[in-house]
């Protein structure tokens, strides 16, 4: 017996139709799976494309300002159009991406929590006292005075990079995370091992760095030398370097979240690099309270008993373990 196609056709749709109702159904009926928050989330930076509150003469310094974050040297370097004060590097060879980048030195948290005393130089500082530091520290230069309009939006970018963190906060993401400390001290020994390995094909293997095609600043910067940040720089902080390496070299290789080098190669390397020469500085007017130094400056005097190399190198802890016992003795007299 012949059976029409047209019914077999029918049959075929309705069977379809009941099979998708079902499921859906019963989609419908079990409950709901929840997907756990993001635990891993960090500052994220804004952006001036999406970002349309600033307008005008505003709009125009911020972006003014990030160009002499990402340029520094072209305005301020040797052969500067602006001025001839810096070293010729670029504020963005320690503050990656312009001070944007999550992990990277970035601002995220500068105006929120600035002015504030900190206790390097044992006052309040402003946004301005910031800026300079780092131009006569990491650029090992001379500062600008603060009505300059290159001043003026250097430090206007700056704010605008943090303006959506709430105050008195600091968000994850921000500055440098320094690795965990070793119980061993860090062997410059080994470190030039990873830096022959990891670093030297774009610092170069003297650590000059690699000179831009404009001659202008670095493609990559000294990390040593006359050219390089001096002996006052936060980089020159065993730590600071350390956990900077850790989390951005090599560059566009590593992540906080998938580091490139072990830790242990990171203190290592941070502690070759910072045993080359460099520019030096006077620091006597640093930490007029002594025993607030962190446990890695490396320039004496010190209250806990332990001497510069140890403190330059570690390890670190012994000198943490003196202090919370000193501290300890302290309360409790």
């Amino acid at each position: 017996m012949k059976i029409n196609n047209n019914w077999i056709l029918i049959l075929i749709l309705v069977g379809l139709t009941s099979a998708i109702i079902y499921k859906a159904f019963d989609t419908y009926q079990k409950p709901r799976i929840e997907l756990p928050n993001n635990t891993h989330t960090a500052w994220i930076a804004p952006s001036l494309y999406i970002d349309r509150s600033l307008e005008g003469e505003e709009r125009k310094l911020v972006i003014y300002g990030e160009e002499l974050i990402a340029n520094t040297s072209k305005y301020l370097g040797p052969n500067g159009s602006v001025a001839h004060i810096t070293n010729g590097m670029n504020c963005q060879n320690c503050h990656l991406n312009a001070g944007k980048k999550t992990w990277g030195n970035n601002y995220g948290a500068v105006a929120s929590t600035y002015p504030k005393f900190r206790d390097r130089s044992g006052s309040i500082e402003s946004i301005y006292k910031r800026v300079s530091d780092c131009m006569e520290r990491s650029l090992n230069g001379v500062t600008l005075d603060s009505n300059t309009k290159e001043m003026q939006a250097m430090i206007a970018y700056i704010k605008w990079v943090g303006h959506e963190v709430q105050k008195d906060s600091v968000p994850k993401g921000s500055g440098i995370k320094p690795p965990e400390y070793l119980d061993r001290a860090a062997s410059p020994l080994n470190g030039k091992i990873v830096y022959q390995n990891k670093c030297q094909s774009c610092h170069g293997s003297d650590g000059q760095g690699l000179i831009a095609a404009d001659a202008l600043s670095y493609t990559y910067p000294p990390l040593w030398g006359k050219n390089s940040y001096n002996s006052g720089a936060g980089l020159y902080r065993l730590s600071r370097l350390a956990g900077y390496v850790r989390d951005n070299m090599p560059f566009n290789q590593s992540t906080h979240e998938s580091p490139a080098l072990s830790d242990e190669e990171c203190w290592d390397v941070a502690a070759f690099v910072n045993s080359q020469p460099r520019p030096t500085k006077d620091l006597t007017s640093d930490w007029p309270n002594v025993s607030k130094k962190p446990v890695d400056h490396p320039f004496g005097p010190y209250t806990d008993g332990f001497n510069e190399t140890q403190h330059k190198f570690g390890p670190f802890k012994p000198i943490l373990e003196a202090r919370k016992k000193q501290s300890n003795k302290s309360k409790s007299s």
